[in-house]
């Protein structure tokens, strides 16, 4: 593991003190599976790439995340995802499985290949987190025996906790759910 202060994100990078932790702490779980897992090295780089990238916009202010994404259907709190996708793509990213990964990572995606997967739940069992800790690090330490069945079990509690929540659901996240369910 890294720490938060030895990750080299973006110079167009918006992230806190708290934030920055959070992303060296995903990277670190996406660089520890695709290890177990043995992927292979460009799938690898992608994966610590996605997890490098996905909050890096994440404390900006909502005027420029709304300069990147001018969609108005989208709400505030996810912005920051497609932003970033948006400004990897201007630096000249081509991977679709990391954009993509990157632009659903707060929502989900039925159509994501398995760099998106591999982030949505390194995002949600990252150890920084308060909630749940001994189910989510179970779900962490058992990924490498089951990748598919954590990958269920993370998107049915992400979506039971945004329907607890009273959050709404977008279609990308419902798509998911009919993907895995």
């Amino acid at each position: 593991m890294f720490a938060a202060d030895s990750i080299e994100l973006p110079a167009w990078a918006r992230v806190n003190d708290k934030r920055r932790a959070h992303i060296a702490r995903v990277t670190a779980l996406l660089d520890r599976w695709a290890g177990e897992l043995r992927v292979p090295p460009d799938e690898a780089r992608a994966w610590h790439d996605a997890g490098l990238w996905h909050d890096a916009l994440r404390d900006a202010p909502e005027a420029e995340l709304r300069a990147l994404v001018p969609d108005p259907s989208l709400p505030t709190q996810i912005l920051h995802g497609p932003a970033a996708a948006q400004r990897l793509v201007r630096d000249g990213e081509t991977r679709i499985e990391v954009l993509e990964a990157i632009r659903w990572h707060t929502v989900g995606n039925g159509a994501w290949a398995r760099t998106g997967r591999a982030l949505y739940m390194a995002d949600f069992l990252e150890p920084g987190r308060s909630f749940a800790r001994a189910d989510r690090a179970f779900l962490a330490s058992h990924l490498v025996h089951d990748f598919d069945g954590v990958f269920r079990q993370v998107v049915r509690q992400r979506l039971e906790w945004s329907l607890r929540e009273g959050n709404q659901l977008y279609p990308e996240t419902v798509s998911l759910w009919n993907d895995v369910a």
